[in-house]
């Protein structure tokens, strides 16, 4: 099953339509902490709304916790603008884990460097980004296809 990971997200409602991508589509959720803003039990059910029952939802309290989570044979998978491989032109795998990073920020060097490979979303000149969610949306669905094929 493909992981979405989130670092650090910053705006609420992305965190709850991921959330509900993630259910919709089997997805794991991986929430690196801390958020841009409050995010206690009480919230989440808001957000994920009558998906909660159907979400697989990890939260972790900083980087260095999440990657000691990590199994061995995980590839760590960075959606970035600052990638060069298409993410229609990469294989992926079941073990796979696509990290995001905050709306505003992204991610720090580090986890930049962190990450088994960067991909991007091809776009047009000009554009700077697409939203978080639709970004991984498009992702997870390109991945889900070529699993689903390599499957049958």
């Amino acid at each position: 099953m493909i992981r979405i990971v989130l670092y650090q997200p910053d705006i609420p409602q992305n965190l709850g339509a991921f959330m509900r991508l993630c259910a919709c589509l089997g997805l794991e959720l991986h929430v690196i902490e801390p958020c841009g803003f409050p995010l206690d039990e009480k919230k989440i059910r808001r957000a994920a709304m009558d998906y909660y029952t159907h979400l697989s939802l990890h939260r972790h309290s900083s980087w260095e916790a999440f990657i000691a989570t990590l199994p061995a044979e995980a590839r760590l998978l960075l959606l970035t603008t600052r990638a060069s491989t298409p993410y229609t032109n990469f294989c992926f795998r079941p073990d796979d884990y696509m990290l995001l990073g905050s709306e505003s920020a992204g991610v720090p060097d580090n986890v930049h460097h962190a990450a088994t490979a960067r991909l991007i979303i091809p776009m047009q000149p000009g554009m700077r980004s697409l939203n978080v969610v639709n970004s991984a949306a498009m992702v997870a669905g390109e991945a889900l296809r070529q699993l689903a094929v390599s499957s049958v």
